[in-house]
């Protein structure tokens, strides 16, 4: 998984022929500075954008072949007795009102490169269907977190933070709930040289700034009812800089961020997921200390935990998530939930490339 955060490569291998399923290794490889300034640059519109995609997809996929080979080694493992691998690629376009969203990836690189069938491209099919594309991770979230005896909100927050709604009994819901990492890790590096803010402690030297953070949650997005998803493309520096004038402190406004972030996943999590009673929190954003306690503070009387406390470490969850996608895609199982993406229905999601 690379994700909206656009620091690197996160892999795990998974073992779902135990029961609760496991991950057997995790490995990070991170993006050189050049791989991922030109990711980032893909985002918007510029010159030569054909031929710089194509080149970015294949260094993509050099980082994702890497990964692969520090997994397998680190589990002893031979390419032989990986059944697939499943593979995100990096979002640089996400329309679904258009009708499209653009992952770079090149499946078939990977797939020589590491000798593994390779499963990607997983969002189109649910847009082709009418749907958002996104979020895809709710059906693994209720796969593997839903319980009989309470009803848990799932919070992902990477780069785009996005909540997975399961009660007890009834349809599973989610969708994106707006900025989660983007906009404090563009200000962190812009103003501090750092490509994040550990553990919220610049920001929390700040203080939040009311009108600002009025401003921010006028965006008309916040008020869309689901199904919903949104990316890089709406909420980046250049949306953040319209709204921030140069006489505001810079820890002042990572505050406002922070508070950004957490108030909109709480306000997302009161209007949608009425009786909700745990709030468990996975990706980068759970280690933002600023960010979760404002969390517990605007989500009370919901107790407030990680996926580490349930068996998954926070940063693996997602490529957990697509592993699974990737073995539903084999097994010719749905991938999507309607109800999620607004599909038309239930659709297998992934094209497979043969080792």
């Amino acid at each position: 998984m690379s994700g909206t955060s656009v620091d690197g490569v996160d892999g795990v291998i998974a073992d779902f022929n135990v029961a609760p399923w496991r991950t057997i290794a995790h490995a990070h490889v991170g993006f050189a500075p050049k791989l991922k300034a030109e990711l980032t640059a893909l985002q918007r519109e510029g010159g030569d954008e054909l031929h710089r995609a194509a080149l970015a997809s294949n260094a993509l996929m050099d980082a994702c072949a890497a990964t692969v080979a520090a997994l397998l080694t680190g589990a002893g493992l031979e390419p032989m007795q990986i059944a697939a691998i499943g593979v995100h690629g990096q979002t640089i376009r996400h329309r679904p009102d258009l009708g499209y969203t653009t992952q770079l990836a090149n499946p078939a690189r990977l797939a020589e490169a590491t000798g593994v069938t390779v499963v990607a491209d997983f969002r189109s099919r649910d847009i082709a269907a009418g749907g958002q594309g996104a979020p895809l991770v709710p059906a693994f979230h209720a796969a593997l977190f839903r319980a009989a005896d309470r009803h848990r909100v799932v919070v992902n927050i990477g780069g785009i933070a996005n909540i997975t709604d399961l009660p007890p009994e009834g349809h599973v819901r989610g969708f994106d709930t707006g900025p989660g990492n983007t906009l404090l890790d563009a200000w962190s590096e812009l103003h501090t040289g750092q490509s994040f803010d550990r553990d919220g402690a610049w920001g929390a030297r700040g203080n939040v700034i009311a009108a600002l953070l009025n401003a921010l949650q006028a965006d008309p997005y916040f008020a869309l009812p689901p199904p919903k998803s949104t990316g890089r493309d709406r909420f980046n520096l250049r949306w953040l800089q319209r709204r921030v004038t140069a006489s505001l402190a810079p820890a002042d406004v990572q505050r406002t961020l922070t508070a950004l972030t957490a108030q909109t996943i709480a306000a997302a999590i009161v209007s949608h997921c009425a009786g909700s009673t745990e709030i468990v929190v996975c990706g980068g954003g759970a280690h933002n200390l600023t960010l979760m306690r404002d969390l517990a503070a605007a989500l009370q009387p919901r107790t407030l935990t990680t996926t580490a406390a349930l068996g998954v470490p926070v940063n693996e969850v997602e490529a957990l998530a697509f592993a699974w996608l990737a073995r539903e895609a084999i097994a010719g199982r749905p991938g999507n939930l309607p109800a999620v993406t607004g599909a038309r229905g239930l659709r297998v999601l992934g094209a497979i490339y043969h080792a």
